[in-house]
């Protein structure tokens, strides 16, 4: 007599092979978990004490939700999946410390057409190791398979954080004065944006992600899926350095330098950026250059080597960079708001419902390190 089926298994879901992916992530999500989580992995919900809020005046919860875009596309066309879980924690964890917060857990989903086991499991021991960099406690997730939705070798990846500040310590544009100084945070590369011009730019060109890229010594694949850099502990380790020295922060991601800046400045107030105080890596250069683009046009899309930018007061300026340095960030001024009356000009302003301060992009990127 046959076997009995499983219809479920017929219509294309796996349910045991869900299972062995969670057996397999299992070890890398506990190592994310301090006393403050309860319940261990698989639960329905994920438990968090907050029993430290009682150490709070008042504390205000801060709360991010993000994906990875399609640089997961990279991933898949490669077969290499251990890294897209650090640009999910970047994507996700380092918006928090805009505002000052301490991140304290994370919840990611994962939506694919077929669940390969080990795949699943690179992804979550990515998001893991990320989570562990930033000091987020990995509390839960899901694995959705979607057959008929989406191809066999498919998926996305997306998560949600939640973190607190002390009201009274919330970064913004409100404690942003005239003078401060715009400190640049040197990125990683492309981070985790601007995948579609990229990925439009290396189509044109037939080249193949598996192809090697003389430029990068790997392959195009590799060199596009640098990991996206992680700021959140050293951010918080120069809080606390500084005391309220560090007025506001801005994540650059998608929409560029100007636009995210121009969010956390006050209106009436403008800060021209001097493009002449850094050489965008050569990841930049040379994705321009194949895809027959200035980099001045790629501003609003790409970071161009600038991952983060923090506005500080004038005379701790030096010290956050110092500071910023030896956490291993690269740090540079690249300008100064200002008050006074603003200058003929573009200026980024208004970007994503925000009426915030203005920035433009002055001057020619140097040279150095380009060839």
């Amino acid at each position: 007599m046959a076997s009995p089926t499983n219809p479920y298994t017929e219509a294309g879901v796996d349910t045991a092979a869900g299972d062995l992916a969670v057996e397999l992530m299992k070890s890398a999500v506990r190592r994310t978990h301090g006393p403050e989580v309860l319940g261990g992995v698989g639960g329905f919900a994920g438990l968090f004490d907050a029993s430290l809020f009682k150490s709070y005046t008042k504390p205000l919860l801060a709360t991010s939700t993000d994906g990875v875009g399609t640089k997961v596309a990279i991933a898949q066309a490669i077969d290499k999946h251990d890294s897209i879980g650090l640009d999910l924690v970047g994507m996700v964890v380092d918006d928090i410390v805009v505002v000052g917060a301490k991140p304290l857990f994370m919840t990611d989903y994962i939506a694919c057409g077929k669940v390969f086991p080990e795949r699943i499991a690179d992804i979550v021991r990515g998001i893991a190791q990320g989570c562990a960099e930033t000091g987020t406690a990995l509390v839960g997730g899901e694995t959705a398979e979607h057959p008929g939705l989406l191809g066999v070798n498919d998926y996305d990846v997306a998560g949600a954080a939640t973190g607190v500040v002390e009201a009274r310590a919330v970064l913004g544009a409100e404690r942003v004065q005239d003078g401060d100084v715009v400190l640049a945070l040197a990125s990683s590369g492309l981070h985790s944006n601007g995948y579609s011009l990229v990925r439009h730019i290396v189509a044109r060109a037939g080249i193949s992600y598996g192809d090697n890229a003389a430029d990068f010594g790997c392959t195009w694949g590799e060199a596009l899926l640098e990991p996206t850099r992680l700021y959140t502990s050293p951010l918080l380790r120069l809080i606390a350095q500084l005391g309220g020295a560090v007025h506001s922060l801005s994540h650059v991601t998608g929409g560029g330098i100007a636009a995210n800046l121009a969010r956390v400045l006050p209106q009436g107030t403008w800060v021209d950026i001097d493009r002449s105080t850094w050489s965008p890596p050569p990841v930049f250069r040379v994705l321009a250059d194949l895809g027959g683009l200035e980099l001045e046009s790629t501003e609003g899309t790409w970071n161009l080597g600038i991952g983060f930018l923090a506005v500080v007061s004038a005379d701790k300026a030096d010290a956050a960079a110092s500071a910023l340095a030896q956490d291993g960030i690269a740090t540079w001024p690249v300008g100064v708001v200002r008050g006074a009356a603003r200058p003929e000009g573009d200026y980024e302003q208004g970007a994503k419902g925000v009426d915030g301060g203005a920035v433009r992009l002055v001057g020619t990127y140097s040279s150095d390190g380009a060839e």
